[in-house]
């Protein structure tokens, strides 16, 4: 190994330097204002937890993309966190006793063995909303519209379009086809890659009724505008009640939304099943045209607090926030003076020097004045003219 190679990062871990590490702060500063503005506390996590609680209740997605280590204190396992909802919902049933809604807001770095898609890092920086203790359309459009003005206050939202789905659908499909384990695990792949000649042959293999057979090809053929839901509603007129409740819950949604939003562009997705394991009703996605995966996502999980001995309702989002800085138009436009400051030791200097810094402005000393600090982008110098320091600009 070279010793170039040898301080190379790992793949998939990118750092943040000047001056897109500012970029990235002030981002940061910015949502946690605007989470603050609608009355969500902020939260810290810790890095690394016991693993049994960072994992429980949310399907071996989450625990493939979680680091695992060792205590060297007690010998047991713990786990980096891959996601922050799971600590917030640990939270909510732990430490906090209320009984009415709570609203959380973070933003932290998370660690994933493996990038979420080609254009991921593998320690994004997680910033997010979740919502606990009410289970409705009201909470879930209040969240949504947070999606929204986060993605409106970082300017990611030319083109904006929201992708909707609801598990309950799949759900109560799969519980009219009572298939079997292997043979559910077989459809929900296939579904997932929307492979209709696929999931044609195992249906037709499948033993499943006409009736049933008629459903499970239809799911994945069920995306498109808000005339979906209509359509579903007629192919599902049949079958058991969860699957039109499910419908009218996305109904009523769709109804706000489009009503605080008129235009955002919105997509019914009725085979969209991602983080089915651990959502447990509608699931969302935002998107534009400059990125080829969802710039947010979220949904309703209602049970994540269960394990914890606490279970309430519960609706959230998150977002890389390294990847809005990357896709924002914001212009930050600082009205900052950068000022250089001589090499002296001189007390009218450094009072000088300490109101500049007071003010809020950015005094840089030169340590060395035959260097050229070329990563400064000056606009004023202080200099000393009739034994009085003042500002010079350049």
């Amino acid at each position: 190994m070279s010793l170039a190679e040898r301080w190379l990062l790992p793949d998939g871990v990118k750092e943040v330097l000047p001056p897109r590490a500012q970029k990235v702060e002030a981002a940061r500063r910015r949502l946690l204002d605007l989470y603050d503005t609608w009355g969500y506390e902020l939260v810290m996590t810790p890095l690394i937890e016991h693993l049994d609680s960072l994992l429980v209740g949310v399907g071996r997605d989450l625990e493939l993309n979680t680091f695992k280590v060792t205590d060297q204190l007690t010998g047991r396992m713990l786990g980096i966190r891959a996601d922050i909802t799971q600590q917030v919902a640990r939270i909510d049933a732990n430490h906090l006793n209320n009984q009415g809604p709570v609203r959380f807001c973070y933003c932290s770095t998370v660690l994933h063995t493996l990038p979420a898609n080609p254009l991921a890092s593998r320690n994004p920086l997680q910033v997010g909303a979740e919502l606990f203790g009410h289970s409705g359309v009201a909470s879930d459009v209040e969240i949504i519209s947070l999606m929204v003005e986060t993605l409106n206050a970082m300017q990611v939202n030319q083109d904006l379009s929201l992708d909707l789905g609801h598990v309950g659908i799949y759900r109560g499909l799969m519980g009219e086809a009572a298939l079997s384990a292997d043979q559910e695990a077989e459809y929900f792949e296939l579904l997932q890659r929307k492979d209709l000649p696929e999931i044609a042959r195992f249906l037709a293999s499948s033993g499943l009724s006409d009736s049933v057979k008629a459903h499970l090809t239809i799911l994945p053929t069920l995306h498109g505008g808000r005339e979906v839901l209509q359509k579903a509603r007629v192919c599902f007129a049949d079958v058991e009640t969860s699957i039109i409740e499910a419908l009218d819950y996305l109904d009523a949604l769709a109804e706000q939304i489009s009503r605080r939003y008129p235009q955002l562009d919105l997509y019914f997705d009725l085979s969209e099943l991602r983080g089915y394991n651990y959502h447990t009703g509608v699931v969302f996605a935002a998107y534009v045209p400059a990125f080829g995966q969802a710039v947010a996502k979220g949904g309703r999980y209602d049970e994540v607090g269960r394990d914890f001995g606490r279970a309430r309702p519960a609706t959230g989002f998150s977002a890389d926030l390294k990847t809005l800085v990357e896709l924002s138009s914001v212009q930050e436009q600082s009205a900052r003076k950068v000022v250089r400051v001589p090499a002296v030791d001189d007390s009218a200097a450094l009072d000088a020097v300490a109101k500049l810094r007071a003010q809020g402005e950015r005094v840089v000393p030169m340590l060395d004045e035959t260097v050229v600090e070329d990563a400064q982008q000056f606009t004023h110098q202080l200099v000393q003219q009739d034994g009085t320091w003042v500002l010079e600009s350049l």
